[in-house]
């Protein structure tokens, strides 16, 4: 069985947090690249158990400045094919999106997402959401369902908050694998996000994160392996581009 697991990150100093703490508990090897400096991207998942994509401040748009989110929407496509299971992870669920066909917008009020916020699972067959109810956001753009893609959790403000496409792709525009620590770094490299509407200031986030971490942490326990074993073709009929 192979134990090792593609994680792409968008900045040198990115951490995958609580998601690989408890992938590498269960005996699992990361294999983290950075597009954004330097790294090469593997021109087939043969080896890897699975591929996650990580968060970052730049757009799902920006492949006209930025190459590597180009070479990233060229990429995913091979990671659909293989069937091997996809999590996208906010920027990686909008990238995911972009791919099959989605928008990716900011809010209309220039509304931010910053913080612990309720989401509400849907009632679709097979929910492995369905027992979240507040979950770490830190993002001013949203997506668009793709078409084909199946709706697990909204939001108030950002409506599409979580998906799956085929059965082992998922997009959540949620951080579920944020620490203690890790609130306080971001805060420490953009609190000027902080002073946006949605943004909550660090203190309500702490606490928040004291209330709700021990719910993320069980569900990640489950979904996890649960994902890993999704290994089937992810791709139904239609052409992806982005």
């Amino acid at each position: 069985m192979v134990k090792r697991i593609l994680v792409i990150v968008h900045q040198e100093t990115s951490d995958p947090g609580l998601v690989g703490q408890l992938l590498r508990e269960s005996g699992y090897t990361l294999d983290l690249r950075c597009p954004a400096i330097g790294h090469s991207l593997p021109t087939t998942m043969e080896g890897y158990a699975g591929a996650i994509v990580l968060g970052g401040p730049m757009s799902a748009n920006d492949d006209d400045t930025l190459p590597f989110i180009r070479t990233e929407l060229d990429w995913i496509p091979i990671a659909l094919e293989s069937g091997k299971p996809y999590l996208g992870i906010c920027l990686g669920a909008q990238l995911l999106a972009r791919v099959l066909g989605g928008r990716i917008d900011p809010h209309p009020e220039d509304i931010r997402e910053i913080g612990y916020v309720p989401i509400q699972p849907t009632r679709c067959e097979h929910n492995p959401l369905a027992n979240l109810t507040h979950v770490y956001h830190w993002h001013k753009e949203g997506f668009t369902l793709p078409q084909e893609a199946v709706l697990l959790a909204t939001g108030a403000v950002f409506p599409h908050q979580a998906f799956r496409y085929g059965k082992s792709a998922y997009g959540v525009q949620f951080h579920p694998e944020i620490t203690r620590d890790m609130i306080d770094i971001w805060i420490e490299r953009a609190g000027d996000q902080i002073d946006f509407p949605g943004a909550q200031p660090h203190a309500e986030q702490t606490k928040a994160h004291d209330r709700h971490a021990a719910t993320v942490k069980n569900w990640l326990d489950e979904f996890l392996p649960y994902w890993l074993s999704s290994d089937q073709a992810s791709i139904p009929d239609g052409r992806l581009s982005a």
